[in-house]
Order: C-alpha cells, then structure tokens, then sequence
C-alpha cells in the first residue's frame, strides 16, 4: 500500500553516519525519513524523492543484568531485544509481534502483553542517545534535558533521531503461563461481555486480549473450524504459572469453547505466536479507539462489524491494558492517555488492489460506529497515513505543550515524515 520511492538510502552504522545524515539534507534541503524496523502501518519509514535514513543495521543489544538495564540501537526488532534479555531472565514491556521495531514502538508509547504489571514501554525508559534537527547528540533522562526526554516519550519521532535507548528490565520467565481459547461466534456477546468485566478486577500478573476474526488453522482447533468466525482469548500471565492457572480458570466457563491451547512456554515464543498473522506483503489498514470501559454499545458494534469482515485475514482485537499503565500521571510525558483500560485495533487486512476499497470501507465504518462510546486520545501507533487531523486529538491536553516542544527543538519542523506535531 506504500508506494514510495527515495531518492537515496543510507544505511547507517553509527551515531556519526546519522549526523552526517542531516548535515546533508540541511545543505541541500531534501525531504527526508527515518526507518527502524520499518513495520509502521503508515508508511513513514519511506519518502518521495528524498533521503531514507535506514537504521536497520544498528542492531547492538546490551544488558546489564545486576543492574536490570538493557540499551538497544534503533534497528533492533522485538525479538532482537527480547532474546537478548531473556538470556537473563528479565524483559521489558514491548509489543505483542517480534518483527516490530523496538525504536518506533517505544516512541509512541508501547504495551504487550506485560503492560499491566510493568507499565508502557515508556514508563521503563531511563534514558536516550538524541540527535536533534541542529545536528547535536544530546542525552536525554529525567535529570538531563528533561523536557526533550518529555517529548520522546510518546510523542514519535517529531524530536529528533534516537540513537540508543535504555530501559528498565523485570524478572520474567524466561517459562511463562500462556495461549488461546477459541470459541465460537455465535457466543460472542456472552464471551466479550464476560471478559469486559473479568479484566476489571483480574490482577496486574495477568492480561487477556479479545480477538475476533476467521480461525487460522491453527493445530488444536478442528480442520472444519478453520475459516469459520470465532472469537479468541490470548492470555499471558507474568508471575508463578501454578498461581495462574488458579486465576485463568474462570475464561474456560465463559462458553463452550472450539478448543485450547494454553501452558508453560518460553516468553520469546509467546511474544513471537502471533508473526504469522502479521507476515510481509499483505495491504493493511488500520482504525484505533480507546476505552476505559466496555459497556453493551462498543461490544454490539464489534459483534455487528466483526459477523461481516470483509476478508480473511480481516479482525478486531481489543488490547487490555490498565494496571500499571494506569499509575502514571497524565502529564508526566507526552502520552497522556492514562484513563484508557483498553485499546481496540480494527485491523483490516487483504491482498489485492481490488479489495481495497471494501476493505478500507469496512474499517472506516465500524471506527465511526464505535467512536460515541470511545474515551479521550488514541494510541498514535495505530494511526494510518491518512489521520493527521486526528495527532492533537491522540495527545490530547498533553498537545500544546508538544507544539512548543517541536518549535524549540525542531523550528523548521524538519523532522516531520511522522504523525506530525506542527511547532507552536
């Protein structure tokens, strides 16, 4: 869906290749992009006629495991990050697919699948390594340029290119309690309504996602189910896998239930489950809304739109986030959307031009049925190309405090191939 074309591509190896970078788009006023793992739905990874910063080869991973801290450069992946700290026994909150970019994912704010416990990505960032629109390598932390470091936490790459990044590392596994139970769609409002009100009081140690869709043939589900509408449950539980199946016993009564596959597995293998649904080459578009609660409106707009997917590999999950996520102050950096409890993803998904406009359609439609039971902000991860009108609302209160953050840092808004924050 990304039909871009660059001028030129520089593959950097270091912070100095990076510098070099912008000194020459300065000299010759060319537009320009930022890859990192180049998963982005937007496309913002690719310019047109310009200069294609790929930070793909910067792939170093460190971890300190007296100290719990791990620094990674910004080509790394989820799974380079993940394999890395797992080694030890740690990890830190990151998303739920291996091929994600660490950089991009930590710049718009991050959750997975240990969120509730450990809080977003951002909130177990320590620090970075910064080269700003003037060409200067600064580090940001709370104690060193501390409204830069601010802004770098959920507000994208609208600052500057993030050279390294230090985060905070937690025990987890490395064996960790997790799978799916899939049930039918014919149960799907009694399955959602239940597991609304079963994550409102679940502890942080565990998270369950709802995802609705056509069952992949997956091996513990019989062959005459594939193809047909379900409605998953993938759970992960982060502490003593003996005190989670105490607590993960309730999801098996909310129905009748297709099949399971649930227990012990290595986290790296849990974090890496859902690749195959997310694989190169498909046409992608997404549509985002949080929630702090899931009342009967938002579930009968899932189970109307989720009874008409336009494809195969068309769906609609609900992440749970909350817990932890929900702790931190509002102000205390740019993502500010602390009351959200759940983040829906429509996530439409095709493979030929002459689907796309049902398929955009589709998605388009359930985002406006869904919207009235919406709460404030969205996770501007999820945004397409084609909602720059929604970036203020995404911030929300923490917007204008941004604006002035790019005009100090960024002036000529230059970093601005991204969900783009306009100086004041």
């Amino acid at each position: 869906m990304i039909d871009r074309r660059p001028s030129m591509i520089v593959r950097c190896t270091s912070a100095a290749d990076v510098v070099h970078c912008l000194r020459f788009i300065h000299q010759h006023g060319l537009p320009f992009s930022i890859r990192g793992g180049g998963h982005n739905i937007a496309g913002n990874a690719v310019c047109e006629d310009g200069l294609m910063i790929d930070l793909s080869l910067m792939k170093d991973v460190h971890i300190d495991p007296e100290r719990q801290h791990g620094s990674v450069e910004p080509g790394c992946t989820l799974a380079d990050f993940d394999a890395a700290a797992q080694a030890y026994g740690l990890a830190t909150p990151l998303g739920i697919n291996s091929t994600t970019g660490v950089a991009g994912l930590t710049l718009g704010g991050g959750f997975g699948w240990l969120s509730r416990k450990y809080g977003m990505t951002i909130d177990n960032l320590l620090s970075m390594e910064v080269i700003t629109a003037d060409g200067q390598q600064l580090h940001a932390s709370e104690s060193e340029n501390a409204d830069l470091f601010w802004g770098l936490r959920g507000g994208g790459g609208n600052f500057g290119i993030v050279t390294r990044f230090e985060y905070q590392l937690h025990p987890v596994g490395p064996n960790v309690l997790c799978g799916l139970i899939v049930f039918p769609f014919d149960q799907a409002k009694a399955v959602i309504t239940q597991f609304a009100r079963f994550t409102e009081t679940m502890p942080d140690e565990l998270n369950v996602w709802m995802i609705t869709r056509q069952a992949p043939p997956l091996p513990f589900l019989p062959e005459e189910v594939h193809g047909k509408e379900i409605v998953a449950l993938a759970m992960c539980y982060a502490g003593d896998p003996a005190e989670g199946e105490r607590h993960i016993t309730p999801l098996r009564e909310f129905g009748t239930a297709y099949g399971e596959h649930i227990g012990v597995q290595p986290y790296t293998d849990w974090q890496q489950a859902f690749d195959p649904l997310l694989t190169p080459g498909a046409r992608n578009y997404w549509k985002t809304h949080n929630f702090s609660t899931l009342d009967e409106g938002p579930i009968d707009a899932i189970i109307e739109y989720a009874s008409a997917l336009p494809s195969s590999q068309c769906e609609i999950f609900i992440g749970t986030i909350g817990g932890q996520t929900r702790r931190a102050l509002p102000d205390a950096m740019a993502y500010s959307n602390r009351d959200a409890n759940y983040v829906l993803n429509v996530h439409a998904r095709w493979e030929t031009t002459a689907e796309d406009a049902h398929c955009i359609a589709w998605a388009r439609e359930f985002f406006t049925r869904s919207q009235p039971f919406a709460s404030s902000g969205a996770y501007v991860n999820f945004l397409t190309g084609d909602e720059s009108d929604r970036v203020a609302f995404a911030y929300g209160a923490s917007y204008e405090r941004l604006a002035k953050l790019k005009k100090k840092f960024d002036p000529a808004n230059i970093f601005r191939i991204n969900q783009n924050i306009r100086p004041a």
